[in-house]
């Protein structure tokens, strides 16, 4: 199947290794993600301000685009999925936003929230199926690892609907479709602190230490997630206590594709 799909600023960067396994292992799984046309950074944060519509408007082009396009889209990166994502409820539920959007944009037709939008995991729980992913494994993951989820697949929950934010376990599921061994410790959902990094640099390295003290303490191995910028703070931050990797870093390994 094909899909659309946003990759990102920082998946051209910093997380370029996020952005090639998960090609190769989608290839691997049967799904061809086809990047968008003339996409523009999300802005990474979403913008709160209801009176400025500016903010909101590349994830409205890559939405719309994504409508006449199969009318799903696929997002990576946490930070970028919360921000589409958002605003697409805003396009759905805020009227006034809604207007001045598409007046702005000057579409061919309006656009309203039609695009669903799924982040990788739910690709691969909800269209690949885990059960598949099984099947497909050849270097089963014998290993124990934790999941962190960090704030922004979560939160605001009535909205992001990706999981339980207080227990959720589609990492967990996942890690056990690759043949690996979940470990549930305390700080698996909770903020890792990045984004107060250059208000308070001593924040993040405590909490950082934390969230990996507390996976080492269960017994996990190492530590994925689907965030550029928490696996950047926990690398930076976290010390030597657990390797940090990109959760599709081992379905690449599992599936035994190579970037």
């Amino acid at each position: 199947m094909k899909i659309s799909y946003y990759p990102g600023c920082t998946l051209r960067t910093k997380a370029k290794e996020l952005d090639v396994t998960a090609r190769l292992c989608a290839e691997a799984l049967g799904v061809q993600m086809e990047e968008i046309e003339n996409w523009q950074c999300c802005g990474a944060v979403y913008p709160m301000g209801t009176d400025e519509i500016a903010t909101k408007l590349s994830a409205v082009r890559a939405l719309d685009y994504a409508k006449h396009n199969g009318g799903k889209l696929l997002t990576l990166c946490s930070a970028c999925h919360n921000v589409i994502k958002r605003t697409n409820e805003d396009m759905k539920t805020n009227a006034d936003i809604c207007f001045r959007a598409n007046n702005y944009l000057k579409l061919d037709e309006p656009y309203k929230g039609e695009t669903e939008v799924i982040h990788y995991l739910e690709m691969l729980k909800n269209v690949v199926g885990f059960d598949a992913i099984k099947k497909a494994v050849v270097n089963p993951i014998n290993r124990k690892i934790g999941a962190y989820y960090g704030c922004l697949l979560l939160r605001p929950s009535g909205v992001m609907a990706f999981d339980n934010p207080e227990n959720p376990t589609i990492i967990e599921d996942f890690i056990r479709a690759i043949g690996g061994t979940p470990v549930v410790y305390p700080f698996r959902n909770e903020c890792c602190g990045a984004y107060v990094s250059l208000k308070n640099s001593e924040l993040p390295k405590q909490k950082s230490m934390k969230v990996l003290s507390s996976a080492k303490e269960k017994g996990a191995e190492e530590v994925i997630t689907a965030c550029p910028l928490c696996l950047y703070n926990l690398q930076a931050n976290g010390g030597d206590i657990l390797p940090v990797k990109y959760f599709t870093e081992l379905l690449a390994e599992a599936l035994g594709v190579k970037a």
